[in-house]
């Protein structure tokens, strides 16, 4: 027989046909969900119920067998306790379970309907749990049950004192309540022992019950008296064991430190999801993989035949339920009860059979009577006329009363998730109290001894789990999320669940998005909102007024000081509105605001260190592992260039890491710490580590924008180095990764620029540097456990060079652009590559001028005499490839503008070199010299190549304006030299004129005299001199000209 799902498929409205999956449907019939609920009028007051089945296993529906009078009840059927067709399993699954609720079962259910717990559903429980509590104003019988909150949702499970403390007196567990229970509730408690009576009624129910399941006629043998007697005894011993309660859940080995059994093992490495993985089963494996044994004794399983969504008014639960329902011909759904026709319907029993009717929407009860076993008479009552019966008349409206009071009760006063609720009544007493054993249970030695810890945390961890999987969860969830995790942590021991533990830090990790805009951090939720600290740790509840409830908290000397709160009469719970609480569980909590990026990161780092520690402690091969003390500061040296070998060295480590980068798309893998790989302790550190470097990264941006350098090359650095952890311990990249190391890098090469050029302020960004954090420390440690991190000190190091710090700024770039190479990340991140090609030729420029001011000021220093030195041509040959270099970096992504200006520092350069040339020895004898003419020629064919890569003004109006007024200066300059310190030993008179009247035009050409601007005034006076010297050039000549005139006249 195969279970069936059934999501969303509802029960019949009461007093129709049942046609949903709540009840059995006889063959031929199939189940057709109904898509409505129902709403009953009972006795002038209207009750709104509504069920949906989410679950059934139970077989189709058999009609039931009307008895005939005089039918012997006590003596066996020939099917009974033998398994057929219509029956199922043993015939447990039709006739129910007749066990006693087990301690975990509404776990059960919240495992395999995560989606509900916590937001939607208010109650998860068995139905007779939810019985027992709307009829405490009624009943003089004990009430015990165990209470706990997961967010909105409060789970509802019997504590059964008398096998508690049954188990107690045989293994020593729960000692402390035991004994808490008797000096305080009953001080000669003994366990009472079920009567003859009870197990007798049993008995007949059952042979009832078989009885009535119209069979096929096939004879079957009576069974013996022996057998008769086994199976008695086998229903007493079910009965008992069946509520046994486990030992304190221990995690078993397999799991906390076998990766090789992790269910997950072969799940795909997923930076977001592999979390989902780690301690989570699909539903349909409950808990086996945290639970290995004994799962149906432990309670964990959802055993019921049918789950059942039931909103009753206002309150939603999730309830299990395992009455049979019969159903075929005149009567397609009805429940079936046996009665002692002896003893009348009490309002106890009427409320019984009106609730069970209600949650699977039933329409009918069948009853049989009988006496002393012998079956008299039938009866068919309608659900909506059990309240109105004779001796068992009671209002549905009270007890909607009922029902609406004792959650809000709960509500009220269940705060802390995580902690275990008892709710407790004593027999004939009136009074309903409500401890929180947990803190009962933390003041003894093992605060671990209370049984539902586990079951608890693992719930709380599913619950955000499953929160956390769903792409579109809204942030105002986060809150929630944060506080089931926070407490699962809580609850969990660190040495037995390190899984668990490093895989809820994660989670709590990705709740804050590092990378979010500010303006959004504080949309979530106002500043004068409360947090959730207040909502999830130890939070102090102020008592309702008397008006809005009349439960206390005082410890008057009749009360119980150790409760949490108390119900003083339980008469009160028929009283409208009695218990509305102004406590009301919040259906969620408010997401910690972070207006400060540091205070993010660092919490997310706090977190990652959690994570990283229970990882580092479930590792076996601890004792191979050099010792080091986390709380050493491990030096964050910083070198000059001397002791590194210069740029030479800087290309050599360079080279170094473009082979490690190789090496990694072969899948090389490497861990001093002996993780396997694929284990669950590999993809979670491997998480945690990712998350960390992302976290220094986006520190580092931040330090950055405040111009705090050296602390934002502290940051990248440590960012840096956990990416290299991350690199030696990845057996497969991906190109996501690489793409996170291409910024790191892009942002390490804007550190060391920003640093160059603050050169100032030296000293305090080196004390920024060297500055650590116990938390970075300790992160830096468990990196030191799985590799040296010394892959990128070459980028991060604190020089006191120049030339070094630019250096490695270029290298950085060059190295972010080298990655992009890999992949084909290039084609996938366009906007990235683009500005990493900018940075290059930008960090080209700047060294091109840091090497022409530098030969620039070795020519300053030497006499003009002396020749060109080495030196300096050494530093135009630098420069130059600089430029050449950062202009093809903008001509490749089209920026014609940076383009221009390097261009344009290039024409600098050649004049540079033309002045370096100027003739040697006396100032009288000294020529404008043929080197001196190359270079003035070069730099101005620079100048208008920078012309034409900028096309027309427009582009950019101030670059357009600078580069003329070089090309302009260029002209004005050569032709001066030419006019001043003519070549008369190389060429004519009349061609030196000419040379410099045709310069001197095209400067004049260059020069901009009507454009208004801060340049305007210089144009004008060199518009004036160039016209000047012209005219004197001119005016000399013709001078020349009339004096040889004459000279010839006179001579002739």
């Amino acid at each position: 027989m195969a279970d069936s799902k059934e999501a969303g498929a509802e029960a019949p409205p009461a007093g129709a046909a049942a046609r949903g999956g709540l009840s059995l449907l006889s063959q031929g019939e199939s189940e057709e969900p109904s898509a409505q609920g129902s709403a009953l009028f009972l006795g002038g007051n209207e009750v709104k119920s509504r069920a949906v089945v989410k679950y059934s296993s139970a077989p189709p529906r058999t009609a039931f067998a009307r008895l005939e009078e005089k039918t012997d009840l006590k003596l066996p059927p020939a099917n009974w306790l033998r398994e057929s067709a219509k029956l199922g399993p043993a015939g447990t699954t039709i006739l129910g379970n007749s066990r006693k609720s087990k301690p975990f079962s509404s776990f059960g259910m919240a495992y395999d309907f995560i989606d509900s717990v916590g937001n939607d559903v208010d109650v998860v429980s068995d139905s007779e749990n939810i019985k027992k509590l709307l009829k405490i104003p009624y009943s003089k019988s004990h009430v015990s049950m165990a209470v706990h909150r997961i967010g909105r949702t409060l789970l509802l499970d019997e504590l059964d004192i008398q096998e508690l403390f049954m188990r107690s007196s045989q293994t020593g567990d729960w000692t402390w309540l035991k004994e808490f229970y008797q000096r305080l509730i009953d001080q000669k408690w003994q366990r009472k022992k079920k009567s003859k009576e009870h197990w007798y009624q049993k008995a007949i129910l059952s042979k009832f019950l078989y009885y009535s399941i119209n069979g096929d006629g096939a004879a079957q043998p009576v069974p013996s008296a022996t057998e008769q007697q086994e199976s008695s005894s086998s229903d007493q011993t079910n009965d008992s064991d069946g509520a046994s309660w486990p030992a304190p859940f221990e995690m078993p080995s397999s799991v906390s430190e076998d990766p090789s059994a992790s269910s997950q093992g072969s799940e795909p490495l997923e930076p977001s999801y592999i979390v989902g993985h780690v301690a989570s089963a699909p539903k349909e494996q409950n808990l086996t993989p945290l639970f290995n044994d004994g799962e149906n004794s432990q309670g964990l399983k959802n055993d019921f035949v049918r789950n059942i969504l039931w909103t009753f008014e206002d309150i939603h639960m999730l309830v299990g339920s395992n009455m049979p329902i019969f159903g075929g011909g005149r009567y397609p759904a009805v429940s079936l009860r046996l009665r002692d026709n002896n003893k009348p319907i009490n309002v106890l029993t009427g409320i019984d059979y009106w609730l069970d009717n209600l949650i699977c929407n039933v329409p009918e009860l069948v009853m049989c009577f009988h006496v002393n076993g012998i079956v008299q008479k039938y009866e068919m009552i309608k659900t909506e006329e059990i309240p109105n019966l004779e001796n068992s008349n009671f209002s549905t409206k009270v007890i909607k009363d009922i029902a609406q009071n004792i959650l809000s009760f709960l509500k009220s006063n269940c705060t802390k998730e995580g902690h275990t609720y008892w709710l407790f009544k004593a027999s004939g007493s009136d009074i309903v109290k409500l401890y929180d054993l947990t803190t009962l249970c933390e003041e003894t030695e093992d605060k671990y001894q209370n049984p539902f810890t586990m079951p608890v945390a693992i719930l709380l961890y599913k619950v955000a789990c499953n929160m956390m999987m769903k792409k579109n969860q809204n942030k105002k969830h986060y809150g929630t999320v944060r506080t089931l995790l926070l407490n699962c942590v809580k609850l969990l021991d660190k040495s037995r669940h390190p899984q668990i533990i490093a895989s809820a830090n994660y989670m709590l990790s990705e709740l804050f998005q590092l990378d979010e805009p500010k303006k959004e951090e504080s949309s979530e939720s106002p500043l004068n909102e409360n947090s959730d600290e207040s909502y999830s740790e130890e939070e102090e509840e102020m008592p309702d007024s008397d008006e809005n409830g009349s439960y206390s908290t005082s410890s008057d000397p009749s009360d119980d000081n150790k409760a949490v709160a108390i119900i003083k009469s339980v008469g009160e719970l028929s009283v409208p509105e009695k218990y509305k609480s102004i406590h009301q569980i919040r259906p969620s909590c408010a997401f910690p605001v972070c207006h400060d990026t540091e205070e993010r990161c660092r919490l997310v780092l706090s977190y990652v260190l959690e994570g990283l520690k229970s990882v580092d402690s479930s590792i076996k091969k601890e004792s191979d592992l050099p010792a080091a003390d986390p709380n050493t500061p491990i030096p964050l040296k910083y070198e000059d260039e001397s002791t590194r070998g210069g740029p030479e060295g800087l290309e050599k480590q360079m080279a170094l890491f473009l082979d490690k980068m190789g090496s990694l798309q072969k899948g090389n893998y490497s861990s001093q710490s002996g993780m396997i790989p694929g284990s669950w302790q590999h993809k979670m550190k491997l998480q945690l580590i990712l998350k960390s470097s992302k976290a220094y990264y986006v520190l580092s941006d931040a330090a950055m924008s405040l111009q705090k350098y050296g602390r934002a090359l502290r940051y990248i650095k440590l960012a840096l180095q956990s990416h290299d952890t991350y690199c030696c311990l990845c057996t497969n990249m991906l190109s996501e990764v690489l793409l996170f190391l291409s910024q790191y890098l892009t942002l390490c090469g804007d550190i060391q620029l920003m640093l160059a050029q603050n050169a100032s302020n030296r000293a305090a960004h080196l004390e920024e540097f060297n500055y650590q954090t116990k938390e970075d420390q300790e992160i830096l440690h468990s990196l030191h456990r799985e590799s040296s991190c010394q892959g990128f000190a070459w980028a991060t190091d604190l020089s006191t060079d120049l030339e070094s710090q630019l250096s490695v700024s270029c290298k950085c770039y060059e190295a972010a652009n080298e990655i992009l190479q890999f992949s084909d990340l290039k084609s996938q991140n366009p906007e990235h590559y683009v500005q990493v090609l900018k940075r290059m030729g930008n960090i080209r420029n700047e060294i091109g001028v840091f090497y022409m001011n530098q030969a620039a000021a070795l020519q300053s220093e030497r006499l003009v005499s002396k020749t060109v030195s080495t030196a300096e041509q050494q530093l135009w040959k630098k420069s130059f490839s600089c430029f050449e270099k950062g202009i093809h970096n903008f001509e490749s992504i089209d920026d014609a503008t940076n383009a221009a200006l390097l261009l344009c520092n290039t024409g600098r350069l050649m004049r540079i070199c033309a002045q370096a040339h100027c003739g040697a020895g006396d100032e009288f004898k000294r020529e404008f010299s043929p080197e001196e003419g190359l270079y003035y020629n070069k730099a101005v064919d620079y100048y208008l190549k920078a012309l034409r890569s900028l096309g027309t003004r427009d582009i950019h109006p101030a670059v357009w304006d600078s580069v003329n007024w070089e090309l302009s200066t260029t002209y004005f300059t050569m032709a001066t030299l030419q006019q001043d310190y003519a070549p008369l030993s190389r060429k004519a008179q009349e061609q030196i004129e000419k040379e410099v009247s045709e310069a001197m035009m095209k400067s004049l050409k260059y020069c901009d005299v009507d454009s208004v601007s801060a340049r305007q005034p210089l144009c004008q006076y060199r518009a004036a001199t160039i016209h000047h010297r012209l005219a004197s050039m001119y005016h000399s000549c013709l001078r020349n000209q009339i004096c040889m005139h004459w000279l010839s006249v006179g001579l002739s």
